[in-house]
């Protein structure tokens, strides 16, 4: 089943845990990763009223006052953990400011974790609002959506003909972000070109969002035409990110896709994008390349393939800020 030229895949046959579902599911994931880099998924299994509980929080987080939320700024550029204010990061740099606000959560680690103590690339104590329950409630999605997406990784390691759990020891200690996002209304005089999320693709493995029923989501299709990618009820929206592109030597597709917040209302979204390991490398699977197909990308780890992408993204607003 489609909706708009995206598929609908129903992953309960990967969530029974049967290998033959597994195959099924890997069929289906591995021939939207190829075309379009752009799916849907359904019986995933994550509970409504857990995804109800996180939509309530990320309003009550956004609803509080400028100078609260940027209480929680505090090194952001080096941790990618806290709130990112309104225009505060382009992802498209070639155009203005993105008009939206984001707050962003990470593998939750304590102050004295030897991964932080040590400097390990990408880990930081998260930074949490002063909002009762708020912390249990991400934290909760947070390992459900990390499951979730190990999930999909078995189907994709199965696709390519890789062991299902080859990606497994890469994903257990992730560089994930969980990020909330609100957009304003567009407004009706913005700046030329301006977007609420500019044209990008991702960056990581996969990406797992779940939007509101307000819309705004467009994708690039491989001939260069924009399709609108609506709310489908109980279903999230998955796309492949451009290090899992690089990993399998652009046998899959990252996607150029933005938000265009036309709707006059104000929308929601929670985006959880699941990056591997930070030292995990990434490199050629050797099912993707062949005398023929050599690998097109030298191998790199997964930290400083995620630094030079974060990098290229807030250097505009570095440089702003002075």
């Amino acid at each position: 089943m489609s909706t708009d030229s995206l598929p609908i895949i129903d992953l309960a046959p990967l969530v029974s845990g049967q290998p033959a579902g597994t195959e099924h599911v890997a069929r289906e994931l591995g021939r939207a990763a190829r075309e379009t880099g752009f799916f849907y998924i359904s019986g995933h299994g994550v509970d409504t009223a857990l995804i109800d509980s996180v939509f309530k929080a990320s309003h009550a987080f956004f609803a509080e006052p400028v100078e609260t939320k940027m209480k929680l700024t505090e090194g952001f550029f080096a941790s990618n953990r806290g709130y990112v204010p309104m225009k505060g990061e382009s992802l498209d740099p070639t155009k203005p400011a993105d008009l939206k606000e984001a707050y962003n959560i990470g593998l939750d680690l304590a102050a004295d974790d030897p991964r932080i103590l040590s400097g390990e690339p990408f880990r930081a104590v998260n930074q949490w609002p002063e909002i009762g329950g708020w912390r249990e409630t991400m934290l909760a999605y947070f390992d459900v959506v990390w499951t979730l997406g190990r999930r999909l990784h078995r189907a994709i390691a199965t696709d390519l003909g890789a062991d299902p759990l080859f990606f497994e020891d890469k994903l257990d200690a992730p560089m994930a972000t969980l990020r909330l996002l609100h957009y304003p209304p567009h407004p009706p005089v913005a700046e030329a070109g301006q977007a609420g999320a500019g044209t990008h693709t991702d960056y990581g493995n996969v990406t797992i969002l779940l939007p509101d029923d307000v819309g705004g989501l467009e994708v690039q299709r491989r001939d260069g035409a924009w399709i609108k990618a609506p709310t489908v009820p109980g279903a999230f929206v998955c796309n492949i990110g451009d290090c899992l592109m690089r990993w399998t030597n652009d046998t899959y597709v990252s996607t150029p896709h933005r938000v265009v917040n036309a709707s006059g209302r104000e929308r929601y979204s929670v985006a959880f994008f699941l990056d591997p390991n930070p030292d995990a490398t990434v490199a050629c699977l050797p099912s993707c390349e062949s005398a023929a197909n050599p690998a097109k990308y030298p191998p790199v780890s997964a930290a400083d393939y995620l630094k030079g992408r974060l990098d290229a993204t807030y250097a505009a607003v570095k440089s702003a800020q002075g």
